[in-house]
C-alpha cells in the first residue's frame, strides 16, 4: 500500500504538492486560536493534590496575587521626610491599580495607641507635614523592631522599604488582567524614578513572575526560533554544496527542506491550537525542536538521493532508490522519536506533556512531508550533481579505517569513559532554584536579586491552622499553640519572617495596657481576646482588614513564613520539619501540611523525576523490542538497548560533575532524547546488517559500508541537531536553557558512541577467524537493501 502511494506521488509531483498544501492550510487554520498561558499554576495538573491545598488556602484568605515594590533611596535612609513622602504617594497610587484590593507599606501600617481606655489605630506615619526628626526616629525604631514589618516591609538598617500590592483577579481573562497590572506597574516605576531621581524602585511578586514566564516564551519564539532557522539553513546549504557541488542544487534543496520544516511546524502548531493546547514557557520551544527533527529526516533522504545521482542514476530513479533505502530507517527513527517525546505524557507537569505531544505531532508530520512532499519538490526543482571522484570516496573511509584498526584501544577507552562518567550520576541532586529560573540579565532576575539581598525573600510557605469551632481563634489554648508554632517557625534557619495573628493580638494587649512591654503577651481570657479583635477590626480602614490572616468565621488563621533563599530542597525541609512539629506538639485538629507556589514546584519536581523514569523505561523497552524485530536479531536489539542508554547516562554523569543539580526542566531530557539517539543506532546498524546479509561482507567491510553510506549524514544531522538544541541554551528561561544544553550534549555523545564505541563492540562480539578484507568499493553504495521479516519486511512489501 505504501509503495503504491509513494509511486503515485512520484508520478504526479505537482498534484502531490497541492494535496499536502491543502492539509497544511487546514491544519494551520487553527493558529488564530493559539493562546499563551503564563500563569505559574499551569505547571500543575488540575488533580494535583498540592494545587488543591493551595487553592483551598487562597479561597479562605486574601489571595496571594501581588506586586511587590522595593523602594531604595540612594542616601540609604528610608525615614526621611522626602522618602516617606514618596512612599505615601506610591501607596496612594497603588490603590488605583486595576484589581488592587490591598496595599501595605510602612506609611500606612496600622499603629495602635491607647488614649483614655480608647484604642486609636492610625498610620505609622500619619502627618508628614508636622513630623520632626524625633518623631521619625521613633517611627524607625518601632518599624525595625516590629515583627510584622522587619524583613518584610523594612530592612534591619532601614535602608530599603517595600510596598506590597494585593489583587483580586477575575476568574476569566486572567492573562489580560495580569498584563494590565504589569503595564501599570512599569508606568508607575518609570514615572516615579523620573520624578524622584533620589530613589530606585525594584519589583517582584506573583503577577510580575507570571509575566516573566510570558516574556520568556515570547523571547524564545521571536529570537531563538528565527536563530534556529538561520543556523539550520546555513548548515543545510553547506552540506548540500559539499554533496552536490552545485549552487542550483543548494538553492533547490534548501528551499525544499525549508518547505518541509515550515509545513511540519505549521501543522503541529495548528493542530495543537485546534486541540486547545496553549503556549507555555516549555512548549514555546516546540517549533525549534520540530525544525531540528524535520531536518534530520530530509538530510538522510537527500544524502542518498545525491549519492545515487553521483553513481549515474537519473533524478527520478535516484529518488526512488533513496526512498527505498531510507524507507525503513526513516520510519523507524520517526516512530521512535515520536515514542520518546510521547513519554513526556508521564510527566506530572502539563506544559511538558504539551511539549511532548506537539513535537510528536510535528515528528509525524515531518516524516510524511519528508518521504512524500520533499521528493515531489525535488523532482520539480532543478538539481545538478557533480560526479564524485574515486579519491573522494577513499577519503570518506579514513574514519572507518581508524576505528577498525584501533578497535581494541577504542573499545577500552570508550568503555572506561562511559563507566567513569555514569559513575557520577548519583552526584546529581534534585533541587530547583526558583531565583535562577530566569537569566541573570533579565529584569526579573535583576530585580529579584536586589530584593533578596536587601530586604526580603519572595519565597514563602503558608499554613492554615484550624481551631475546630467558630470564633475558636480567640480560645487561649488555640492561641498558645499558634504562638508556639510561630516561634518555632521563626527559629528555623531558613525562615526570615513570620506573619502571624499572635503578633497582632499581643501588640493589642500591650497597647491596651499603656504600652507596658510586660503585657506583650497573649490575653488569658477568650472574651478578652475576642473583644480586642473586634475593637481592632472596627478601627481598621477599608482594605486593611485581617482577612489576609484570619477567615470570615474566625475558625482558623494563616501563618506565612518567608523562606530565605529559593531552592526546592530548602522549602521542602522546612515543610517536613513543620509537619513533624505539628504532629508531635499540637492537638490533632491543629494541623496543616503547608502550601505555597514554591512548595508545589518542589513537589512536582520530585514526582516528575519518578514519573519520567517510568516513562523512559517503558519507551526503552518498546523501542528495543521494535528494533529487535526490525533488525531481525535479538542480539542487535540488546545492542541497541545499550547504545540508547549510554548517551543520557554519560551526559547526566558529566552534568553531575560540573553542575550537580537537576530541576524540573531536566527531568524530561532522558525520555525526550531517547527517541532522538535511537536514530543513530537504527541508521548505522541497518546499513551494517544490509552489507552482511545482502552482500556477504565480513564485519570490518560491513562497518566500512555503514560509515560510507550513513557517516556523513549522521555527522551533518548531529551538527544541526546539537546546534539547534544548543540555541535553547540562550533562552532567558533557565529551565529551557538547561534542557537545550543537556539535550545537545546527549546528541553529541550519541554520535561519538555510535562512531567510536559501537563498531569496536560489534567487532568484539562477532569475532571471526577471518582476515580483514580490503575496503569495500564504491559500488557497495548502490546495492539494494535486503528484506527482513517482522516490521522491516512489512515496510518493504507495502
Amino acid at each position: 500500500m505504501y509503495k503504491q502511494i509513494e509511486s503515485l506521488m512520484l508520478r504526479a509531483p505537482f498534484i502531490t504538492i497541492l494535496f499536502f498544501l491543502s492539509i497544511i492550510v487546514a491544519a494551520s487554520s487553527g493558529l488564530p486560536k493559539t493562546t499563551i498561558n503564563a500563569d505559574f499554576e499551569v505547571f500543575f495538573g488540575p488533580n494535583n493534590p498540592h494545587l488543591q491545598v493551595y487553592h483551598d488556602i487562597q479561597d479562605t484568605y486574601t489571595r496571594m496575587d501581588n506586586v511587590f515594590l522595593a523602594i531604595a533611596p540612594k542616601d540609604q535612609k528610608v525615614f526621611t521626610p522626602e522618602t516617606l513622602k514618596i512612599i505615601q504617594e506610591i501607596t496612594d497610587d497603588a490603590w488605583t491599580f486595576p484589581y488592587s484590593s490591598r496595599v501595605n507599606s510602612i506609611t500606612n501600617f496600622q499603629h495602635t495607641v491607647a488614649e483614655d481606655d480608647e484604642l486609636i489605630v492610625d498610620d505609622l506615619v500619619p502627618d508628614l507635614a508636622n513630623s520632626t526628626p524625633q518623631s521619625l526616629a521613633l517611627a524607625q525604631a518601632f518599624a525595625v523592631n516590629e515583627p510584622a514589618l522587619l524583613n518584610k516591609l523594612i530592612s534591619p538598617t532601614a535602608h530599603v522599604t517595600g510596598i506590597n500590592i494585593t489583587f483580586e483577579l477575575p476568574t476569566e481573562n486572567t492573562s489580560q488582567a495580569n498584563l494590565s497590572i504589569v503595564k501599570t506597574t512599569r508606568e508607575l516605576i518609570e514615572r516615579y524614578e523620573t520624578k524622584y531621581p533620589s530613589i530606585d524602585i525594584y519589583y517582584s511578586g506573583r503577577v510580575m513572575n507570571n509575566n516573566a514566564f510570558r516574556d520568556a516564551s515570547l523571547y524564545d519564539m521571536t529570537h531563538l526560533v528565527p536563530a534556529a532557522f538561520v543556523i539550520a539553513m546555513i548548515c543545510i546549504s553547506l552540506y548540500l554544496f559539499a554533496a552536490s557541488g552545485s549552487i542550483i542544487t543548494v538553492i533547490s534543496g534548501t528551499f525544499a527542506t525549508l518547505f518541509v520544516i515550515i509545513a511540519a511546524i505549521l501543522t503541529a502548531q495548528g493542530i495543537a491550537a485546534w486541540l486547545g493546547i496553549a503556549i507555555t514557557t516549555p512548549s514555546a520551544n516546540a517549533p525549534t525542536m520540530i525544525l531540528t527533527l524535520a531536518i534530520a529526516d530530509s538530510i538522510h533522504i537527500l544524502a542518498t538521493f545525491f549519492q545515487q545521482m553521483r553513481s549515474g542514476m537519473v533524478k527520478i530513479d535516484a529518488m526512488k532508490e533513496s526512498l527505498r533505502l531510507n524507507r525503513q530507517p526513516v520510519f523507524l527513527t520517526s516512530l521512535t522519536t515520536m515514542i520518546g517525546f510521547l513519554t513526556m505524557n508521564f510527566s506530572d507537569s502539563p506544559p511538558f506533556k504539551d511539549l511532548g505531544n506537539v513535537v510528536a505531532i510535528g515528528v509525524i508530520g515531518a516524516w510524511l512531508f519528508s518521504v512524500l512532499l520533499l521528493p515531489a519538490l525535488m523532482l520539480l526543482l532543478p538539481v545538478r550533481v557533480k560526479q564524485q571522484k574515486e579519491n573522494q570516496n577513499q577519503q570518506k573511509n579514513r574514519l572507518a579505517e581508524f576505528v577498525i584498526h584501533r578497535r581494541t584501544p577504542l573499545l577500552i577507552f570508550t568503555s572506561l569513559f562511559i563507566l567513569t562518567s555514569t559513575a557520577f550520576l548519583p552526584k546529581n541532586v534534585l533541587n530547583d532554584v526558583w531565583a535562577e529560573y530566569f537569566n541573570e540579565n533579565t529584569e526579573q532576575r535583576i530585580n529579584g536579586n536586589f530584593i533578596r539581598s536587601n530586604l526580603t525573600s519572595i519565597n514563602s510557605i503558608s499554613f492554615s491552622l484550624p481551631s475546630g469551632e467558630e470564633g475558636g481563634i480567640s480560645n487561649p489554648d488555640y492561641l498558645k499553640n499558634l504562638e508556639a508554632f510561630s516561634i518555632w517557625l521563626l527559629e528555623q534557619p531558613e525562615i526570615i519572617h513570620v506573619a502571624t495573628y499572635t503578633d497582632v493580638i499581643k501588640r493589642l494587649n500591650k497597647t491596651l495596657h499603656n504600652d507596658d512591654p510586660n503585657w506583650y503577651k497573649l490575653p488569658e481570657q477568650r472574651d478578652l481576646a475576642s473583644q480586642y479583635l473586634l475593637l481592632y477590626e472596627l478601627s481598621l480602614p477599608f482594605g486593611l482588614s485581617l482577612s489576609n490572616m484570619i477567615d470570615t468565621a474566625r475558625t482558623s488563621t494563616r501563618i506565612i513564613g518567608t523562606v530565605k533563599g529559593s531552592s526546592s530542597a530548602r522549602v521542602l525541609a522546612v515543610q517536613k520539619r513543620a509537619q513533624t512539629w505539628l504532629q508531635e506538639n499540637a492537638p490533632a485538629n491543629f494541623y496543616h501540611e503547608g502550601t505555597s507556589g514554591d512548595l508545589m514546584f518542589a513537589h512536582v519536581g520530585f514526582t516528575n523525576i519518578r514519573s519520567m523514569l517510568e516513562g523512559t523505561f517503558v519507551a526503552l523497552i518498546i523501542i528495543s523490542i521494535m528494533l529487535g524485530f526490525a533488525l531481525r536479531s535479538f542480539k542487535f536489539g540488546l545492542i541497541s538497548l545499550l547504545l540508547n542508554l549510554i548517551p543520557a547516562g554519560v551526559a547526566f554523569g558529566i552534568w553531575g560533575i560540573f553542575v550537580g543539580q537537576i530541576g524540573l526542566g531536566l527531568s524530561v531530557v532522558a525520555g525526550m532524547t531517547l527517541g532522538i539517539v535511537v536514530d543513530y543506532t537504527v541508521h548505522f546498524l541497518s546499513k551494517y546488517l544490509r552489507a552482511q546479509r545482502e552482500q556477504g561482507l565480513n564485519e570490518p567491510d560491513a562497518i566500512r559500508y555503514a560509515f560510507n553510506n550513513v557517516g556523513t549524514a549522521l555527522i551533518v544531522t548531529t551538527i544541526i541537531l546539537s546546534a539547534n538544541f544548543g540555541v535553547l541554551a540562550f533562552s532567558n528561561f533557565v529551565m529551557n536553557s538547561h534542557m537545550g544544553l543537556l539535550t545537545a550534549s546527549t546528541i553529541i555523545i550519541a554520535l561519538v558512541a555510535d562512531f567510536f564505541f559501537l563498531p569496536p563492540l560489534l567487532l568484539f562480539l562477532t569475532r571471526k577467524q577471518k582476515k580483514t578484507s580490503q575496503p569495500a568499493t564504491t559500488n557497495n553504495q548502490s546495492h539494494p537493501e535486503g528484506s527482513t521479516n517482522g516490521l522491516s519486511n512489512h515496510l518493504q512489501t507495502n
